[in-house]
């Protein structure tokens, strides 16, 4: 945040985010979300009402724990969990 004579400006970044599977029902496919600097996965699962359930997170092709923060331009893919034998 940053306050101009009059204003209050608010630092914030756009993060790409694309849900899979039955994640589809909580908004588009692909999406672009502003949350603020400092936003973590966890804020952005929360952004869109998303259950914190056992969630595969992955930024920019990489898995990533809840508490990762993002970064302007960042791509978050979201899957179910998955179970298989």
């Amino acid at each position: 945040m940053y306050i101009s004579p009059g204003l209050i400006y608010y630092d914030h970044m756009k993060v790409k985010i694309k849900l899979f599977a039955s994640l589809r029902k909580f908004g588009p496919d692909e999406q672009i979300v502003e949350l603020p600097d400092d936003a973590t996965i966890d804020d952005a699962i929360n952004t869109l009402h998303i259950p914190k359930t056992a969630l595969l997170r992955i930024v920019n092709g990489e898995h990533r724990p809840p508490k990762h923060q993002l970064k302007d331009g960042d791509d978050l893919a979201l899957f179910p969990p998955i179970a298989g034998g």
